[in-house]
């Protein structure tokens, strides 16, 4: 039984790593910035995958009356809110910022619990939504990429999943199981996001995208379908399988490889404050770093060029012929500025410049 959990949270994690950099691949490396055909696409073949399962004998999907879809229906709704909002974030925003904010989402319903339904909460929980709530607050002052855009979709984001949550916690348990609120969520995001991609202008808008025929565009979107339907039944099964303490820790174990992982695939610059609001939730320290105008330090001890393998850059060149094959490559070693402080006391090192080593 130990062995099958192992191997259960393994695959979750390996799923959730794969989802993400996949995402955050097609959004901001190739900038398919069209979240009603990219959502659209991944809820479809989710939806349909889920589907084939059930007619294969591999879930249980139970015939519910109309009563009780009518009853889903606004959580339905908040789903397509927290797909979409999360598809116009993460295209703007770092994988650990948006990790970061997105854990935010607990506050919202832990604070509900408190104060609405009056439940009786742990201090270690208090004390974890507030470490959760300052993280995000001091995030967008510490922040050298800052984008309002990508916040504000954020903050969209994580008050759709509070309000999902609280939504999902109210039902009855008698009613719809997990797989039944699945499915009728993918059934529900395919038609609105059809509905909408022509009056959000996605529809025209994607035939002057530069990669519409690009082999690696392709890839990508079949698999952040796949995947996306794998780390749903993963999740899925992950909570069925352990108690609620053993999975969040797997959850945070593969926010984490993700998000270190990220760091190492895309382009991000970090601060100690940056660091410090993603890791610990603590206040920004003194002597903020600036990222505005960085220069090499005179520290003997950083004046060597630092040069580590990076994968992906987020320019959004066409690509150019070579043995890559992918866009914003141009086969050059990654370079890394080191980023002073104002009064020249502590030096750092952000990436800003990266592309993809010499194959």
């Amino acid at each position: 039984m130990c062995v099958k959990k192992c191997l259960v949270g393994l695959t979750f994690c390996t799923c959730y790593l794969a989802s993400y950099l996949t995402n955050k691949y097609v959004l901001s490396v190739l900038k398919f910035t069209y979240p009603t055909l990219f959502q659209g696409w991944q809820t479809l073949v989710a939806g349909l995958l889920l589907h084939v399962s059930w007619k294969l004998g591999w879930v249980e999907i139970n015939s519910r009356s109309r009563s009780d879809v009518l009853t889903w229906l606004p959580a339905s709704v908040l789903f397509v809110g927290i797909i979409y909002a999360g598809s116009r974030a993460l295209s703007r925003l770092a994988i650990p910022v948006f990790l970061t904010l997105h854990n935010a989402a607990e506050v919202i319903i832990c604070g509900h619990q408190k104060c609405f339904r009056k439940e009786k909460t742990s201090p270690a929980k208090i004390c974890s939504a507030l470490f959760l709530l300052a993280a995000a607050g001091c995030l967008p002052f510490n922040d050298s990429q800052f984008d309002p855009d990508g916040y504000f979709w954020a903050v969209i984001h994580l008050l759709c999943i509070g309000a999902y949550k609280i939504l999902q916690k109210s039902q009855k348990p008698n009613k719809l199981s997990d797989i039944d609120q699945q499915y009728l969520n993918y059934l529900f995001s395919v038609v609105l996001l059809a509905l909408a991609a022509h009056p959000t202008g996605d529809l025209l808008s994607v035939l002057d995208f530069p990669f519409l025929y690009f082999y690696g565009f392709h890839g990508s979107c079949c698999a952040s379908g796949f995947l996306g339907f794998f780390l749903m039944f993963s999740t899925m099964k992950l909570k069925s399988l352990m108690a609620p303490g053993q999975c969040a820790a797997w959850i945070f174990f593969a926010k984490v490889i993700t998000s270190g992982l990220s760091m190492l695939l895309f382009d991000i610059i970090l601060t100690r404050e940056t660091m410090g609001c993603q890791h610990s939730g603590s206040r920004p320290s003194p002597g903020h770093l600036s990222a505005t105008h960085p220069h090499k330090s005179n520290h003997a001890s950083c004046s060597a060029d630092v040069e580590r393998p990076c994968w992906f850059s987020q320019s959004g060149r066409a690509p150019k012929p070579g043995k890559t094959g992918l866009p914003g490559c141009s086969g050059e070693r990654c370079t890394v500025q080191v980023i002073e402080s104002k009064d020249g006391e502590v030096p750092l090192l952000a990436a800003a410049r990266r592309t993809l080593w010499g194959l």
